[in-house]
């Protein structure tokens, strides 16, 4: 992977490392539907003035049902579902059950005809990430009801087939207008979802600050930085990102809350670096075959 890759695929691991936190937070006090309406609403109104001042939108309307199709698949559903889930799931364990992305986005592309294929380096990559988040995090589903559970396993399958669709469909389009466009039409959906949710009262402060972070820096600026993402690596092993979110949470939890650095979370923080390594290593090229020579 190119330095570039490396740069966006650091860049990516901690933007989304933290919304699961700030989600978390956010749910206190605010319905699942009014937090996407929230957040969509805020990042919108950021992107669609750049995007209009670059005349990004205008080449959509030819294509908006592979728009509309992607907003739902990527951010309507899944958004929704993440904050549900998290009113009753640990951030952390969240985190874990999302890792299964690369592994659907797999599966997904092999079965839809995708160029990108399962090396054993890969294979041998995704394991270890898996292995690695399962270290950092554990796996203690004491007490988490089976919903939450499939609603977070939606989110994978959600999260594995919205960049395929965006590859697919939506790559040649401007990046900036999809964004845009995309969390515009989820915050038009949501308005009338939401109001059957509007809070009783005023938001605590860190509610108000979950959402502000989560709309400005893990949604509008998050976007842009993904979708740049996969145009340099793919959108398989562009999903290996969901292996480190759980290790930046962990980080964030020593630092901010003060919690203990244990043996098993450095050994699966090494494990989800190696992992993701291997699973981003772009396949080498086959050699090509020596002619065979004629008979003397």
């Amino acid at each position: 992977m190119s330095r570039r890759g490396w740069l966006l695929f650091a860049s990516m691991c901690v933007i989304w490392g933290v919304p699961y936190l700030l989600i978390r937070v956010a749910v206190r006090d605010l319905s699942p539907a009014m937090l996407v309406l929230s957040r969509t609403l805020v990042a919108a109104a950021i992107l669609l003035p750049l995007a209009l001042r670059r005349n990004e939108l205008r080449p959509l309307v030819r294509h908006w049902p592979a728009l509309v199709v992607f907003a739902v698949i990527e951010i309507a559903i899944p958004w929704v579902l993440l904050g549900s889930a998290e009113q009753h799931l640990s951030s952390s364990l969240t985190g874990l059950l999302v890792a299964a992305v690369p592994l659907v986005a797999v599966v997904v592309a092999a079965t839809t005809g995708a160029r990108e294929h399962m090396s054993g380096a890969r294979a041998a990559g995704l394991l270890l990430g898996v292995l690695g988040v399962a270290a950092i995090v554990g796996v203690n589903l004491d007490g988490a009801s089976a919903l939450p559970i499939v609603e977070v396993g939606v989110v994978a399958v959600c999260y594995a087939v919205g960049p395929l669709i965006l590859q697919r469909y939506l790559a040649h389009l401007p990046a900036m207008g999809v964004i845009a466009a995309s969390l515009a039409l989820t915050a038009v959906i949501y308005v009338p979802i939401a109001a059957f949710s509007l809070p009783h009262e005023m938001p605590s402060a860190a509610a108000v600050g979950a959402v502000a972070g989560l709309a400005v820096v893990c949604t509008a600026l998050a976007f842009v930085v993904f979708f740049a993402l996969i145009g340099e690596i793919g959108p398989v092993r562009a999903t290996v990102i969901t292996y480190v979110n759980p290790a930046v949470a962990a980080i964030l939890g020593v630092l901010v809350l003060g919690e203990h650095l244990t043996i098993g979370v450095m050994l699966g923080f090494g494990l989800v670096l190696a992992g993701s390594v291997l699973a981003t290593r772009a396949p080498r090229p086959r050699a090509p075959l020596e002619p065979a020579t004629e008979p003397a």
